[in-house]
């Protein structure tokens, strides 16, 4: 009888034991773009009730696998990836109004947008085209839920992520550590993103070993796979048309041979998904919407998904994975920061806004990572919650630039009217960062063609927070100034001045500076074109003076959003050392709104100079689109002007996602005011309006404009500038 009853047991209890050991996989390609596909095939197996008990992801894969293995369920991933601007993600730039206003400064005086790294005296180029610093701060603040989770079995999904040494070609598979970390390695792709440095090991992208993890999965114990392979077609010779397009087909190419060894271990037992996303590249994030549709039909007439069902032989994790996800928000205790870069510690710290004892404010966190980047010191900045016994402590890492923090910036600037009449100028700017601990820098700049120039200032903070500065500065400049009698030209002086002095200063948060300033010049004016029997001479000036800089625009060249503001007054004393006493003051403001791809400029300016001082001392310069349209550039000097413009222009081609494109605006201005000299036979234009129509391009040397204006005085101009216009 006893023996009966065991046989019994034995024979319900089988197929029992069989149901509870079948475990299943999920296996995610990388791809780009193309893997958000992911999303829709995850979405397909949750409304199937089919349960994951183990994720292994590379590359895109890691990161949508990574996710959806720390709690995010597939609806909560789709919406991050519609709503994410993959365009600033994928680049390294901070938001511009994040940045330190020094460093704003820096978009004004030199235009193109890539710079040489020095260090020690050397040039050095960065080992990727981007570092990644937003999409691993992206990382830290969908993930930092997982910041106390050191073993990636400990997830609500048990989850892998894979990654490849650059230096030995091994694959690396991240089953512990800091899991933002581990998945920023496995999408570092080659030439694209820098490597991560990982204990000791240079990392990239996963895909150059294992594209396709199934091995991976196998090893975390489940009995079958999903696999879900998004692999890109190869191009043809004529889609070949950019530096994306040949550096997808490379990985393309890379990534057949590893990815086919892993599909032909599957069994009749395992399930390949493989959506059908055409042509769709690696970098065409703007088609999100596309492949997540993609993903989720491809398990539409999959008959063979029955067996996979909880209940049906299979069964379902032990819990929900969104019923225990971690608190997103903790309350912070403690801020501690480790730091390898040239300034102290404290500069760091000076940047970090979040109060003691409050839940973690993520959103002003990220606004202070992207500060502390915009400094140029580090080649990365992020942060992780330490969670103790009783206290949470805000952990910031900042690793210094190996590149080195020293940079040679140029710039370029040129005008034509197409009627004899040009300009040019040709910069650089050097710029020697971290001189000390409190992050001092040696600035200098020279320029050659009409407007020459030759500055060189030391700018040494007087805090850990930058707040106040003391900058003593040499400076020599020459330009051009043609002085206009009864509104007709009679000569054109050439004007040079050398000086030095003295800067005490505060900074305005990020988005200003206040300074206070004595100097002392030597000038000649020089008749170079006209009338000779006009005389030369030289001056002597010294000056009190006060500046007061605002910007919170989002783009230097073709901003959407944001404002900026100047005033400067000064005055040349003679108890200084000045041949004469004399005034001037400057008021200059801009306001940006945009809709759609539309933006409006609203704006004005406004100058004038008190006491017996000429023209070709001391004016102010205007003329060209945007400042008297119909003019020719800098052709009106003039000691007084008031100037109001709208400014109008639409983007004509969509934004790319990548970090390379050529933007293409039309545009439109409107001007209208007035520019004089006091004296009774000198100039005065009266009250008129002009405007203009442009093409601008927005290039890696600096906007490009083609464009013709006119004005109420009967001038026309057709224009081409390479440089900042408004």
């Amino acid at each position: 009888m006893l023996k009966r009853i065991c046989l019994l047991l034995l024979i319900f209890a089988t197929p029992f034991t069989t149901a509870q050991e079948l475990r299943t996989g999920l296996v995610l390609s990388g791809g780009g773009a193309r893997g958000l596909a992911h999303i829709g095939v995850l979405k397909e197996l949750e409304a199937r009730n089919i349960p994951i008990h183990a994720i292994a992801g590379t590359s895109m894969g890691a990161v949508i696998g990574g996710l959806y293995a720390a709690g995010y369920s597939a609806a909560e991933i789709e919406q991050i990836a519609l709503e994410l601007d993959w365009q600033a993600t994928l680049g390294d730039d901070p938001l511009r109004e994040d940045i330190p206003f020094r460093r704003k400064q820096d978009d004004r005086d030199f235009l193109v947008k890539h710079r040489l790294s020095f260090d020690r005296g050397r040039p050095n180029l960065p080992l990727g085209l981007l570092q990644g610093q937003n999409l691993g701060l992206v990382l830290e603040t969908l993930l930092v839920h997982t910041n106390d989770i050191d073993d990636f079995d400990r997830l609500p999904i048990p989850f892998r992520a894979v990654a490849t040494n650059i230096a030995t070609g091994e694959a690396v598979i991240f089953d512990q550590g800091h899991l933002p970390l581990a998945i920023r390695a496995s999408i570092a792709l080659p030439g694209f993103f820098a490597p991560v440095e990982v204990d000791g090991q240079l990392l990239v992208d996963g895909v150059l070993v294992k594209n396709v993890p199934v091995d991976v999965a196998r090893a975390m114990g489940v009995d079958r796979v999903i696999v879900v392979d998004i692999g890109t077609p190869l191009k043809s010779a004529e889609q070949l048309n950019s530096l994306i397009d040949v550096m997808d087909q490379t990985t393309t190419l890379l990534t057949r041979t590893n990815t086919q060894e892993q599909l032909d271990t599957l069994g009749p037992q395992d399930l390949l998904i493989q959506p059908e996303l055409s042509a769709m590249g690696f970098s065409s994030f703007d088609e999100a919407a596309f492949a997540i549709n993609a993903g989720a039909k491809s398990l539409n007439s999959r008959s063979d998904l029955a067996r996979y069902v909880a209940g049906n032989g299979q069964t379902a994790p032990s819990t929900n994975p969104r019923d225990i996800r971690p608190e997103r928000q903790p309350v912070i205790h403690a801020i501690r920061v480790e730091n390898s870069g040239k300034v102290a510690d404290e500069v760091v710290r000076s940047m970090i806004r979040q109060p003691l004892n409050e839940p973690l404010n993520l959103d002003r966190l990220e606004t202070d990572m992207g500060t502390i980047y915009g400094t140029d010191y580090f080649s990365r900045v992020n942060y992780e919650i330490v969670h103790g016994e009783q206290i949470n402590t805000l952990l910031v890492r900042t690793s210094g630039r190996e590149t080195g923090t020293d940079y040679l910036r140029l710039g370029l600037s040129l005008a034509d009217d197409f009627n004899g009449g040009s300009q040019f100028n040709i910069g650089a700017s050097f710029r020697v960062n971290g001189v000390n601990p409190l992050g001092a820098e040696w600035l200098s700049r020279v320029q050659i063609g009409e407007h020459q120039i030759l500055y060189s200032e030391f700018y040494q903070p007087l805090d850990y927070g930058s707040r106040y500065f003391v900058a003593p500065f040499v400076d020599a400049e020459a330009r051009n100034v043609e002085v206009i009698t009864d509104n007709d030209p009679v000569a054109d002086y050439r004007q040079k001045r050398y000086g030095a002095g003295l800067n005490l200063g505060r900074q305005i948060a990020n988005n200003g500076e206040l300074r206070f300033g004595i100097s002392r010049y030597h000038g000649e004016a020089d008749v170079r074109v006209g009338d000779r029997e006009l005389p030369s001479f030289g001056f002597e000036e010294a000056f009190y003076s006060v500046q007061l800089d605002r910007d919170t625009l989002d783009n230097i060249n073709f901003p959407r959003s944001g404002d900026e503001a100047r005033m400067v007054w000064r005055q040349s004393e003679p108890d200084l050392g000045a041949d004469e006493r004399y005034r001037q003051v400057e008021f200059r403001v801009n306001k940006v709104l945009a809709f759609g791809p539309n933006s409006i400029q609203f704006g004005g300016s406004l100058g004038r100079t008190d006491g017996d001082v000429g023209v070709a001392q001391s004016s102010f310069l205007l003329g060209g689109p945007g400042q008297f349209s119909g003019f020719r550039q800098n052709s009106l000097a003039g000691q007084n002007y008031n100037l109001g413009r709208a400014l109008y222009y639409r983007r004509l081609n969509p934004g790319k996602f990548v970090p390379v494109g050529l933007p293409v605006y039309l545009g439109a201005s409107f001007e209208y005011g007035r520019v004089y000299n006091k004296d009774a036979d000198g100039f005065d234009t009266g009250y008129i309006g002009a405007g203009s129509l442009m093409l601008g391009l927005d290039t890696v040397l600096g906007p490009l404009f083609f464009g013709a204006g006119a004005n109420q005085e009967g001038e026309r101009a057709l224009y081409m500038k390479l440089g900042q216009t408004f």
